[in-house]
Order: structure tokens, then sequence, then C-alpha cells
């Protein structure tokens, strides 16, 4: 059983800072330099750390694919919808209020159901015919 043990690599500064560049560009991802350069992701973001112009220590930078930015602007535009088709909601819910209480005067008869009465499920008989009253 031989051990064998790999020589200490040193990079040099002008390469860590070339790679923190491509990486703060988008040209390179953390896990792809990790592989490249044979280099534990820990250290890549030490020298993001050292070496960074845009992030400080201390600093979070988040990081998403396209696909989830994408993802995103498609439940904005989704989120913007719905809440259109609320407001014309309300707005039909509104005019059919008024209609009803106009009516409600016209035939001096109080048409809107007793609030918090039994509600119909909209099938069926309600009970009794007011055909003739």
């Amino acid at each position: 059983m031989s051990i064998t043990i790999k020589p200490r690599r040193i990079f040099s500064e002008d390469l860590k800072k070339d790679i923190v560049g491509r990486v703060e560009r988008g040209d390179i991802r953390i896990r792809e330099v990790s592989r490249e350069y044979q280099v534990s992701p820990s250290a890549v973001y030490n020298w993001i750390t050292q070496y960074s112009r845009v992030l400080k220590k201390g600093e979070v930078l988040v990081v998403q694919k396209e696909s989830e930015e994408q993802k995103n602007t498609e439940l904005r535009k989704r989120v913007a919808e719905l809440e259109r088709i609320v407001g014309q909601k309300q707005m039909e819910v509104d005019f059919l209020n008024k209609i009803i209480e106009l009516g409600s005067e016209e035939v001096k008869l109080d048409i809107k159901k007793k609030f918090g009465g039994e509600l119909s499920n909209g099938s069926g008989l309600t009970g009794g015919s007011t055909r003739g009253k």
C-alpha cells in the first residue's frame, strides 16, 4: 500500500485576480473554476473575498441562473394578470350589486337575501314559488 502526496500548488496573484474577474463578469462559475484548476470551491470563494473589486467581505452576492430570472419574470406577469382579473371581477360584483339595489327600489321589494342566511347551492328548488306575489 503506497500513499502518494499531492505536491502543493501555489497560484499567482495575477491568476487569482483574473479568475475572480471572470467569475464576477459571469464568464465562468465557481464550480467550473474548481474543476478546471483542481481547487476547492472554498478556495475560490477566498480568492473572491481577497481580490474582488465588487464584493467585499460581509456582503452577499445572490447569483441565479437565467432560467430562474425568467421564471420570476413570468410569475410577476402572472400575478399582474391575476390582479387585473380580480379587479374586473370586483367591478362586475359592484355593478351587479347596484342593479340589485336599483331593482329593489323599482319593485319596492328587498331582492337581496338576508345577510347571513342560508346560501343556495344554485341548483334545485329553493322551497317555493314567488310567482304572483
